[in-house]
């Protein structure tokens, strides 16, 4: 078969992306060929060469918007890339309704070392990497094209803190966690504790959901995880020039910025 049919039977089958060494393996076309081929429907706009050797199919229902859902393509992508993944941040809040800051980018959290981002028409992708890869809280959901990976609340909500400052600030990330909050579970709270040891990032989350009026077995959960060792005062928003004195909150944070959500 040519590339062309190859592309509508992996559609066929709800599949939304290949890579070159994919379709030369299933299909008559070779080289220079093949390139050619590929080229063309690039230009038709039924694929998008979304990163060197890796295409997305682009069916006409996402024509319009001449862009594909992550959760369509990642699991694929990461498998091409040999590396762990999950959706994260602002993405992985939006997947769970947290919906008030409509980002153009999509974020992934992947291993060392940090992948270039994308910036290609209605794509913008940013790839964050964590030092510590999640031992629990990284969770596998279903999409039409199989299953994809997306950070857990918890996760999601101790990430955006964690990252708020490389993606627009503390107030920008507000209205999220407010919304994503309340989709927070006692159990997913507790598999975060047992292995995220951020000391800073939990001293935030919790301070940040007393602000937000958060169940408060929630927030004894963080203070319960900090207790079992010293922590130190720290800003609220991470300062170069600025150190961040004494404070009387029991989260030891020292208030820097002005919290004003636009929910």
């Amino acid at each position: 078969m040519n590339a062309k049919e190859y592309i509508n039977y992996l559609s066929s089958v709800e599949e939304y992306s290949f890579s070159l060494e994919e379709i030369a393996q299933n299909t008559s076309g070779v080289g220079t060929s093949l390139k050619f081929e590929l080229r063309r429907l690039v230009e038709k706009g039924q694929i998008f060469n979304l990163r060197k050797g890796f295409y997305l199919i682009i069916p006409p229902r996402y024509s319009s918007v001449e862009k594909l859902p992550v959760q369509l393509y990642a699991e694929k992508l990461f498998k091409y890339l040999n590396r762990k993944y999950y959706i994260g941040l602002h993405t992985a809040a939006k997947l769970y309704g947290a919906s008030h800051q409509q980002s153009q980018k999509d974020y992934f959290l992947t291993e060392a070392p940090k992948l270039n981002s994308i910036k290609k028409k209605s794509y913008d992708i940013q790839f964050f990497t964590t030092k510590d890869w999640p031992a629990n809280n990284v969770l596998s959901k279903k999409s039409d094209a199989g299953i994809y990976k997306v950070s857990s609340p918890a996760l999601t909500f101790v990430d955006l803190i964690h990252h708020h400052r490389k993606i627009g600030g503390l107030n920008r990330i507000l209205a999220s966690l407010e919304e994503l909050a309340e989709e927070i579970h006692e159990d997913d709270l507790l598999k975060l504790t047992s292995w995220y040891n951020n000391k800073s990032t939990l001293q935030r989350a919790g301070f940040l959901m007393e602000e937000l009026s958060v169940d408060r077995v929630l927030t004894a959960i963080i203070y319960d995880k900090l207790e079992q060792q010293e922590y130190y005062p720290v800003l609220l928003s991470p300062m170069k020039d600025q150190k961040p004195g004494r404070s009387n909150s029991r989260w030891k944070i020292v208030v820097n910025k002005k919290l004003e959500s636009d929910l």
